[in-house]
């Protein structure tokens, strides 16, 4: 069985590993596990590469037959994390992946030329992961027992051209907090995930499907 371990940022991702995305990858024979940033009992939020590099690093030379990515919030990024700086100026559809490159030349450079850069796949992503639910306004709003909300959800889906672009003056969870003030990322979010299903989030999140397509791909190269 393949074997391939996230390192995330905060429970919220941990929790969408193991509920959204494992399910599906192992019907293709892939095991996906999520592990927090950071030291072992904290809640999460630990952003600092140091941090992130010293984890990664040590689960690549640890497990010599899994793979290895990443779920951060590109805009929760300090400056500290490779490429974070040069990506500003870049534009929208290039950051992601100017952090995501640097990050993993970071690691290889660090490991040595004789790993296999195929153990490494970091993963960017622009916003929350609350962004993704903006997929299917419909499902977030019956999961919250509103679906009188479902335009308002709506238009702010219809301001950007794609759901991992919303942010601007108000990221992603604070818009959904702003409509449902009992909206808690955890419950509501992961389970509105649950319902819509990846192929949902997939075919409106083009970054978020690249990664899933990368990480599907692995079943089929005999490396892990």
């Amino acid at each position: 069985m393949n074997r391939v371990v996230a390192v995330v940022e905060g429970q919220t991702e941990q929790g969408f590993v193991r509920d959204v995305l494992a399910p599906l990858l192992a019907t293709k024979n892939i095991y996906m596990t999520a592990r927090l940033v950071g030291k072992p009992g904290h809640k999460g939020g630990d952003c600092w590469y140091t941090r992130a590099q010293r984890d990664i690093l040590l689960l690549l030379r640890q497990e010599a037959d899994t793979v290895v990515t990443t779920m951060f919030d590109f805009y929760a990024l300090p400056d500290s994390w490779p490429g974070r700086t040069a990506a500003r100026q870049a534009p929208f559809a290039q950051k992601a992946s100017i952090v995501e490159t640097t990050v993993k030349t970071d690691i290889l450079r660090e490991l040595g030329t004789s790993f296999d850069e195929i153990r490494f796949h970091p993963y960017i992503q622009m916003h929350e992961f609350e962004a993704l639910l903006f997929s299917q306004p419909a499902t977030i709003c019956a999961v919250l027992r509103s679906p009188a909300s479902v335009g308002a959800i709506q238009a702010i889906r219809d301001e950007f051209q794609d759901p991992e672009q919303i942010n601007d003056d108000s990221a992603p969870s604070k818009r959904l907090q702003n409509l449902f003030a009992d909206y808690r990322k955890r419950t509501h979010g992961l389970i509105a995930a649950q319902r819509m299903g990846i192929e949902v989030m997939r075919k409106n999140c083009p970054h978020f499907a690249e990664w899933l397509s990368l990480l599907e791909s692995l079943a089929g190269r005999g490396t892990i």
